[in-house]
């Protein structure tokens, strides 16, 4: 099998949100055929709405700081699937990437001919039997792994976990997770296990309650962000943020970000407590921080005008975003390249950051689901006084370059699927 037909096998399946009912069954099966990759390592399993990439990716880059042997999964991609698994540092390479599904799928078809799963693993449940193979393949000792969605019924939440991490939860995937911050929260402290800790990031009131609730039940030690840990002098040069952590018991970390936004200090407080967990040592936490990266989170793609892409696809998201609009580029003047997918709250992140922009152009992306311009138009139109429709990036990019000074800023943002074509014709 060739990489592209790897490719076209996987895309065929669909994506994260379609295939089959929710449930364990199917991976289980397909991680038992396979002899169960996923006990070959130990997990850092991160669930909740929004930083779960920007933490994840302190934590990997803090193990491998401190020696370790790590790997990381995380979804989804922004141009090639290979980006969503990492061991030791590396990209899965086309040529891993091609040996590891052929075992997938190998594994797929004599379940299939058995009749031993519902019906064909979903496109995410087939990545995520990838990544684990991959990561059994590369000798990973202990991984760290995104849940795609929710919690308690993800692929993912067959790992055998070392630390539980929960991120800031809001309101995303309603439709599967409930409309409640508590039904939504219930699904994230699904990951939680009887004898292992957690970490859990500053949360809303409802969903605090609720993992609380569960940790009380399974008798586990909880370590929180923000109390436990908490920073402190805190301070920022272009937007990248330094502070200093600071344990109960008198620990202290000194903390360099190279991620943008006041938002990382949060998600870097929760990743120092998830280390710290795991022993590694202070120094190896400072390097790992400094040296962590994710792209497509206020990630800067050209410079004179500065060009930012970022994933701000649900309101939490877009309230962050529009808190770094006022802290970091006040006087500046916005250009909004802005599409949506049709699952999400448009109207309402339109109304967060379409006012924070100088101009709007709406555009679409290649996707199914995607909204197109227009539809962009008639629903969140109202929120800025100029709104332009544009037939693609090119062409919102090529007006907004035209239309900008040197000191303007053009931000790409609303979907990480506009993102990932961003970067693929940067």
């Amino acid at each position: 099998m060739t990489y592209p037909q790897a490719v076209r096998y996987l895309l065929s399946l669909g994506n994260e949100g379609t295939g089959g009912r929710l449930g364990l069954d199917r991976i289980e099966k397909l991680l038992e055929r396979l002899g169960h990759p996923e006990r070959s390592f130990r997990a850092v399993h991160i669930a909740g709405t929004n930083g779960k990439g920007s933490t994840a990716a302190m934590i990997e880059s803090g193990l491998r700081a401190g020696g370790m042997r790590a790997g990381l999964y995380t979804s989804p991609h922004l141009v090639r699937i290979n980006e969503r698994i990492r061991a030791l540092g590396r990209e899965i390479s086309d040529a891993e990437l091609c040996g590891g599904f052929a075992a997938v799928r190998d594994a797929v078809e004599q379940l299939l001919a058995e009749g031993a799963v519902d019906c064909h693993p979903s496109y995410f449940e087939c990545v995520t039997a990838l990544g684990f193979e991959h990561f059994r393949r590369a000798g990973v000792e202990i991984a760290v792994v995104e849940v795609g969605l929710g919690g308690r019924l993800d692929a993912t939440n067959v790992v055998r976990t070392a630390v539980s991490v929960i991120t800031p939860i809001d309101f995303d995937h309603e439709a599967f997770l409930g409309k409640t911050a508590a039904s939504i929260s219930a699904e994230k402290a699904g990951i939680l296990k009887p004898g292992v800790p957690a970490v859990f990031a500053p949360q809303r009131v409802e969903a605090r309650d609720t993992l609380d609730a569960r940790a009380q039940a399974l008798g586990i030690e909880v370590v929180r962000a923000g109390q436990d840990w908490r920073a402190e002098q805190i301070g920022h040069q272009d937007g990248c943020y330094r502070f200093a952590a600071l344990h109960r018991s008198g620990k202290r970390i000194s903390a360099r970000l190279e991620l943008a936004g006041e938002h990382q200090v949060t998600n870097a407080l929760t990743a120092i407590a998830a280390l710290d967990l795991l022993g590694i040592e202070p120094g190896a936490i400072e390097d790992g921080l400094r040296e962590a990266r994710w792209p497509g989170r206020l990630e800067a793609m050209a410079r004179d005008p500065l060009v930012l892409l970022d994933g701000a696809h649900n309101p939490a998201g877009a309230r962050v975003l529009a808190r770094y609009i006022e802290q970091h580029l006040a006087g500046r003047r916005v250009w909004l390249i802005y599409a949506a997918m049709r699952d999400k709250a448009v109207d309402e992140v339109a109304g967060i950051l379409f006012p924070a922009a100088h101009q709007v152009l709406l555009t679409q992306v290649g996707q199914p689901r995607a909204l197109s311009a227009r539809a962009l138009q008639a629903i969140a139109g109202h929120h800025h006084p100029r709104t332009e429709v544009t037939g693609s990036l090119q062409e919102a990019l090529g007006r907004a370059r035209a239309g900008a000074s040197g000191d303007d800023v053009i931000l790409i943002a609303g979907s990480l699927f506009l993102v990932g074509e961003a970067k693929s014709v940067a």
